[in-house]
């Protein structure tokens, strides 16, 4: 069974390794929507793979660090870019979060990447 949890922040950046004159190169914000995806059995007694809460606690500290911040001054996301991202997000969940099977970040409505570990 999968199960996710999705949260919200509001941060700005830039792409400082896209191609000269690309518009993604200038500071600019937007609203990203990441989702949590956790994968294990459903515990029987319970009835659930695990509780939501604990994936929010485990996301806490993420938000934290990302909420409101220009993400290039964020120690490993120099490149912020969706897939460096996800990466960066997974590798502080990963130990935290038991069953941690996916991150997917979307920067806009219609664009987003799904990250699951090497």
């Amino acid at each position: 069974m999968e199960i996710f949890r999705e949260f919200t922040f509001e941060a700005a950046h830039r792409l400082p390794r896209v191609p000269e004159g690309h518009k993604c190169a200038r500071l600019h914000g937007h609203s990203y929507k990441v989702t949590v995806h956790v994968e294990a059995p459903v515990e029987p007694e319970a009835g659930w793979v695990m509780d939501f809460g604990d994936i929010k606690q485990a996301f806490k500290p993420i938000d934290a660090q990302l909420d409101h911040y220009y993400l290039n001054d964020i120690e490993g996301l120099d490149n912020p870019t969706s897939e460096n991202l996800a990466r960066w997000i997974w590798d502080r969940m990963v130990t935290e979060l038991p069953g941690l099977s996916a991150i997917t970040v979307r920067e806009t409505c219609t664009s987003g990447c799904t990250y699951r570990g090497e």
